[in-house]
C-alpha cells in the first residue's frame, strides 16, 4: 500500500505544479484551488508512504517522479523544448527511480 499512496502522492505532485504554471501567478481561481489542493494532498499521500518507507527513497522518488512528469508535461502543454542533454538527465532519474524501486527492501 505505501507504494501506491508514494504513487498518488507524485502524481498530485505533478497536478499541483501543473496547475500552478495554468493559474499565472495565482490569479486565475480554479488552478489556483488545484494547486493548494493538490499540494496538500500529495504531502498527505507521501506523508502516509513515509509511514513504511524511508525518508530517503520515498522523497528521491516522489520529486524524481515529479520532474519527470513535470518535464513531459511541459513539452505536450506548454510546448516546452528540452535539449538532448536534458533528455538525457531525465532517462538517468528514470533509471534511478527504477533502480530506487528494485533495490528496495520495503
Amino acid at each position: 500500500m505505501q507504494w501506491i499512496y508514494l504513487i498518488l502522492a507524485a502524481i498530485l505532485e505533478v497536478t499541483w505544479a501543473v496547475a500552478m504554471k495554468y493559474s499565472e501567478g495565482f490569479t486565475v481561481i480554479i488552478p489556483s484551488i488545484i494547486t493548494v489542493i493538490g499540494y496538500i494532498a500529495s504531502a498527505v499521500f507521501l506523508s502516509l508512504a513515509l509511514k513504511h518507507l524511508s525518508l530517503g527513497t520515498a522523497y528521491a522518488m516522489w520529486t524524481g517522479f515529479g520532474i519527470v512528469g513535470t518535464s513531459v508535461l511541459g513539452v505536450f502543454l506548454f510546448g516546452e523544448k528540452l535539449s538532448v542533454p536534458q533528455i538525457i538527465c531525465i532517462v538517468l532519474i528514470v533509471i534511478g527511480i527504477t533502480g530506487l524501486k528494485l533495490l528496495s527492501k520495503e
